[in-house]
């Protein structure tokens, strides 16, 4: 393995650090019952800026291998907000780009099928590139294409050379997930045509530090991304970001529309406002990385100061929700089944397992009309409107929801 402690893009020893969340075990990697009573590994997350190009990252501390694993954990397809969101972006696209039944769409991390399902449906020729078998399984079981394995530069040429280059590329909340983002980018460059276009959804650094959402950083992450920085990597391979998009998925994304330089699509005034956006925030100067860890102590005082008085006052707190943040908010806040009774999810994935390294038990969302707890807490609280949505009956018997990013609030 390389260096764990030097820049993911440009090779610079890491020095400066974001925000140290001390230790924890892999996101993704929860507990079935027999495993209770044996031991967990638990790694580093450190992040830090690079003094140099300014990528703020997680230094590499094991195997893409041992992370992206056949037993993967998340099923894209049970959120029905991201549902939604595949279906907008498919049908935007085919109109934008003019796809047909003679186009061809790639996309990169295409988990269980979740987004090229959209394409399939309307006859344009699809393949999913997913590392996770398990997941690709789901795909595959739709009767989407899908191609086990990592993608990069040698996968790129092979499909190429097998007819599969593609007019439209996408990349959803994946490019954060590579260890080596240059022949992760070096494989879209070659994998595109001439006059082709490749999408990446990623949640944006701007958002991540304007708003306290350190929960988002896990061993899954290596990069956490700003316009600049992605621009700066897609350069040196001869792609151009042409065009942006800020989302509200992820609590705020930015969706870059990158192409060949050689095709010469005009870049268009939203990436020129953006560029002074990240600018007057800072992100090009190393001083506008200060500051976060104070403000992520702050999150993990209110949190833990309103755990430990509604157990005082006699008050059940439950989780809704078993995602990779909630596991981040919860081992660095050392929050336990004492303080969290338990969290429900939809995924029947997780449910029956345990939350690694607290250890707070997973059922089904029934499990809370069973025990009617006084105050539900959303983990994935990018997704809260459409869980207090679908648990609207806690109010019944005067239950509230909690969100703990940016401030603790109750709802």
């Amino acid at each position: 393995m390389p260096d764990v402690m030097t820049c993911l893009a440009c090779g610079t020893p890491l020095t400066w650090s974001f925000v140290d969340l001390g230790t924890s075990p892999l996101s993704n990697a929860f507990l079935g019952p027999e495993r209770l009573a044996g031991p967990e590994l638990h790694h580093p997350l450190n992040t830090f800026v690079c003094t140099s190009c300014l990528l703020v990252q997680l230094p590499r501390h094991e195997r893409r291998e041992s992370i992206f694993e056949e037993h993967y954990a998340y099923f894209s397809s049970y959120s029905d907000t991201w549902l939604q969101h595949a279906k907008a972006y498919a049908e935007a696209m085919t109109a934008r780009l003019g796809l047909t039944k003679a186009s061809r769409v790639v996309e990169v991390a295409s988990n269980d099928g979740y987004l090229l399902r959209w394409f399939q449906d309307m006859g344009i020729p699809v393949l999913g590139i997913e590392p996770t078998a398990n997941t690709a399984e789901a795909a595959l079981a739709l009767g989407i294409p899908t191609q086990v394995s990592f993608f990069g530069e040698a996968l790129a040429k092979q499909l190429v050379a097998e007819g599969m280059q593609a007019d439209l590329t996408a990349a959803n909340n994946v490019l954060a997930h590579v260890p080596d983002i240059h022949d992760f980018v070096e494989g879209f460059r070659i994998l595109l045509k001439p006059r082709g276009t490749s999408t990446f959804e990623f949640p944006h650094l701007l958002q991540l530090i304007q708003h306290t959402q350190f929960d988002t950083i896990y061993h899954e992450h290596f990069s956490y991304l700003s316009l600049r920085v992605v621009e700066q990597v897609f350069g040196q391979h001869g792609l151009v970001v042409h065009d942006v998009e800020e989302l509200g998925t992820h609590g705020g994304s930015l969706r870059v529309f990158a192409s060949h330089e050689e095709a010469a699509f005009p870049v268009s005034e939203r990436v020129l406002a953006l560029r002074t956006k990240e600018t007057a925030a800072g992100l090009d100067r190393l001083s506008g990385y200060e500051g976060f860890a104070a403000k992520v102590q702050r999150v993990r005082d209110e949190l833990l100061s309103f755990l430990l008085q509604a157990k005082r006052d006699g008050k059940s707190v439950v989780g809704y929700g078993a995602p990779a943040k909630g596991n981040t908010l919860l081992n660095y806040c050392g929050v336990k089944s004492d303080l969290l009774h338990y969290t429900v999810d939809r995924s029947p994935h997780k449910q029956g397992q345990f939350l690694p390294g607290v250890r707070i038990p997973i059922f089904g969302p029934e499990k809370i009309a069973e025990t009617k707890p006084d105050f539900v807490l959303i983990l994935p609280w990018n997704l809260k409107e459409e869980i207090m949505a679908q648990m609207a009956h806690i109010r019944a018997w005067g239950g509230k929801f909690v969100v703990p990013i940016p401030r603790l609030e109750i709802l």
